[in-house]
C-alpha cells in the first residue's frame, strides 16, 4: 500500500505523521512531502520522535512535485494548508484524506509551553493516524 502525507513545509506534522504509519507496519510505503517544502526537517520534531524510539532524522522534506506522476492508494494532508492548496493527482490517488493538526513550530511563549505543543501535537498525530490505521488500512492488508 502506498501513502502519500501532505504538508505545507513537510518539516514537522507530515514528518511526524510519515514516522508514525510507518512504525505501525513496515509492509507500507509510506512517503511525505511538502506543497512548500522547507527542504529540512524541525529539528524539535525529530527530537520528540526520537524519545517514543522513532528515528525521523533520515527523512527529507521534499516538495510534493516529485510525486505528482505516481499512482497512490492514499493521499492525506495534515495541514489546511495543504488541503487547499494540494495539487490535483488526476486519476493517480484512489483515496484522498484530510487528518487536520495544529503546526507546533507556530507556538509562541515560554520554552516550556512550546515544547509542551510539540509533544501534544505528536500524540495527536500518533492517535490519529493509529485510528486511521486500524479502521481503513489494516483490514485491506
Amino acid at each position: 500500500m502506498k501513502i502519500l502525507i501532505l504538508c505545507t513545509g513537510n518539516s514537522c506534522r507530515s514528518q511526524m505523521a510519515h514516522g508514525f504509519l510507518q512504525s505501525f507496519d513496515k509492509r507500507l510505503d509510506v512517503f511525505s512531502a511538502g506543497t512548500e517544502a522547507s527542504g529540512k526537517l524541525n529539528h524539535k520534531a525529530v527530537e520528540v520522535m526520537k524519545e517514543i524510539g522513532i528515528d525521523i532524522s533520515h527523512h527529507t522534506s521534499d516538495s510534493v512535485d516529485l510525486y505528482l506522476d505516481q499512482e497512490w492508494d492514499y493521499v492525506i494532508t495534515v495541514c489546511g494548508g495543504a488541503n487547499e492548496n494540494c495539487p490535483a493527482f488526476f486519476g493517480n490517488v484512489k483515496h484522498r484524506l484530510h487528518i487536520g493538526f495544529d503546526d507546533p513550530s507556530h507556538a509562541v511563549g515560554t520554552a516550556e509551553f512550546i515544547e509542551s505543543e510539540y509533544y501534544r501535537v505528536r500524540n495527536e498525530i500518533k492517535d490519529g493516524f493509529w485510528k486511521f490505521y486500524v479502521e481503513q488500512i489494516k483490514p485491506q492488508l
